[in-house]
């Protein structure tokens, strides 16, 4: 089978509610990264045979094909087409994993994947609750999914409290690996770790325009105590708002090709797609499918979890990740080497292909090879994507 190339991976910082990147409009951030991929690869813009963006709340300023809309406010030519993608959480690491696919059967030779999330100019749900506050319809679940189920709706929140109760983490277990997580994510900035994934983006600050390189959640005077001072998010429960992944701003893509299109353009990789794979499993539980989807993905691949250098699995809840490694049998050492959303964000459509760019990058810097991403997705679905470092 055809090989899948990345030449480059790359996001901006992120930008916290209503901060920094608040004054950009989401078609115009996701410009910035297509900008960005071409300035930084060279690669001819006119050969860019699709964009593929991801995008969860595709309402307001991120609807009527808002991929199209980014390729539109890029300086890429109008001749680029481009299509909108939605699996929640995993949007762009299946835009990823589809643009590897179109390079890996021969039908296109040099794709970009990509993904933009505005949650403080479309906020979160707001594609499902403006309708409803409108009148119109019934809302995303029918009578017959509520009936097959048993539930009212489907809840990150309630999943994510039934994971840590089946797992048996209680709220300590879960702050300390948020404490752990702004660590990681403070020792890695001022080492300068992201410097070479980070697209700068020009903001209005009180000193006038400058660059927004540095990731706006991170707390550097983090302690358990301020972590377990937040209030829970349901009684008797043990999620809070700090152990559980910040509402982000932010944009992320990579540019993936085939090998005729490294020579004919004569680029260099940075990274192969190794393995590929998604499953779906309980909508209820919902977020517990990376589990299952890394045991598929390692299987095919005829690795274990010992062949893994590094994984990034989205911080979403706490409860997410630490389940998964104590299912998967994984290093925590190796386990969101950078800090991961508690700390750094996850602009929801934006996260799949920004986690790619910080673990090809964590690779390469550590002179490692293989790294595993993986994330729980809205619905029960679960992307899980390989790569070897080049």
């Amino acid at each position: 089978m055809a090989e899948a190339y990345i030449v480059d991976a790359a996001r901006t910082a992120g930008g916290r509610r209503n901060g920094k990147l608040a004054g950009w409009h989401p078609a115009d951030l996701g410009g910035e990264v297509l900008n960005a991929l071409v300035d930084r690869t060279g690669v001819d813009p006119a050969a860019i045979d699709d964009v593929i963006m991801g995008c969860v709340t595709q309402a307001g300023e991120q609807a009527f094909a808002f991929g199209r809309n980014a390729v539109l406010a890029s300086k890429l030519p109008d001749s680029v087409p481009a299509v909108t993608i939605d699996r929640q959480c995993g949007s762009s690491q299946q835009a990823v994993q589809f643009a590897a696919q179109a390079v890996m059967s021969g039908m296109q030779d040099v794709v970009i994947a990509a993904g933009v999330e505005s949650m403080t100019r479309v906020p979160m749900f707001s594609n499902v609750t403006l309708h409803q506050k409108a009148g119109l319809g019934v809302g995303p679940f029918s009578d017959r999914i509520k009936a097959r189920y048993g539930v009212e709706a489907f809840s990150q929140f309630v999943g994510a409290e039934m994971i840590a109760r089946n797992y048996g983490f209680d709220r300590e277990t879960l702050d300390r690996f948020a404490l752990e997580s702004h660590r990681r994510a403070a020792l890695a900035t001022r080492a300068g770790a992201f410097e070479t994934e980070i697209v700068p983006v020009p903001v209005e600050t009180s000193d006038g325009i400058r660059p927004h390189v540095q990731d706006e959640g991170i707390r550097y005077d983090a302690t358990l105590e301020s972590i377990g001072s937040v209030k829970l998010l349901q009684e008797g429960g043990v999620i809070s708002a700090a152990n559980a992944s910040q509402i982000c701003d932010g944009a992320s893509g990579a540019l993936i090709v085939s090998e005729r299109a490294l020579k004919t353009h004569n680029l260099t990789p940075i990274a192969r797609i190794h393995a590929m794979t998604v499953t779906a499993g309980d909508p209820v539980i919902m977020l517990e499918e990376p589990i299952r989807a890394t045991r598929r993905a390692l299987e095919r691949a005829g690795m274990t979890i010992g062949d893994i250098d590094i994984y990034e699995v989205n911080e979403a809840f706490a409860p997410i990740p630490l389940a998964w490694l104590q299912a998967i049998g994984g290093d925590p050492a190796k386990l969101n080497v950078n800090g991961g959303a508690i700390a750094l964000g996850h602009p929801l459509g934006a996260t799949g292909a920004k986690l790619m760019a910080t673990l090809i990058h964590a690779l390469r810097a550590r002179g490692l090879r293989f790294g595993l991403q993986t994330m729980c997705e809205g619905g029960g679905t679960a992307n899980v994507t390989i790569v070897e470092a080049l």
